[in-house]
């Protein structure tokens, strides 16, 4: 999984205006309330407002705004609308990776993985990322001792 410097922004742009839903914010003052850059936050915003996740409006009390409450919106949803599907393996989808029947598992690998990550991406709403009051599934993975811990080298095999 690799969310990228785009996607990132994204979902601080959404979880901003998820916070004062449904009112409008500017990019300017999303980018000084959030310490992001304006025009990269702009362009960010153009492909959400593109994949109707938000609506824009211009003027002295315009702003951008969530265009479905909070509670609607996935993170899943706007990583998608930012850089595409959650996972690949070189550029495809991994049920669309073809092996030899030697690597047939891995491909099986793969999917899971990907299970896995729309687990919590399509299960976090916008408002609970407001609010921090997450689905259980997501509680439960939070909640693994070593959740936070990185991996940096060899890992010794899990048991049962």
């Amino acid at each position: 999984m690799h969310v990228s410097a785009k996607g990132d922004y994204a979902a601080r742009a959404v979880t901003a205006l998820a916070a004062c839903y449904p009112e409008r914010a500017s990019a300017q003052s999303l980018a000084d309330a959030h310490d992001l850059p304006r025009k990269f936050l702009e362009a960010v915003l153009a492909d959400l407002k593109r994949a109707a996740i938000v609506s824009s409006t211009r003027g002295a009390d315009g702003g951008y705004a969530l265009r479905r409450p909070p509670s609607e919106i996935t993170l899943g949803e706007v990583l998608r609308a930012i850089d595409g599907p959650l996972a690949d393996v070189h550029g495809l989808r991994p049920d669309e990776v073809t092996y030899p029947d030697a690597f047939q598992h891995l491909q099986e690998v793969w999917v899971a993985a990907r299970a896995s990550v729309r687990l919590v991406f399509d299960e976090v709403t916008l408002d609970q990322l407001v609010s921090g009051k997450f689905h259980a599934d997501v509680s439960r993975m939070l909640a693994i001792t070593d959740a936070w811990d990185p991996r940096t080298g060899p890992q010794a095999p899990r048991t049962r």
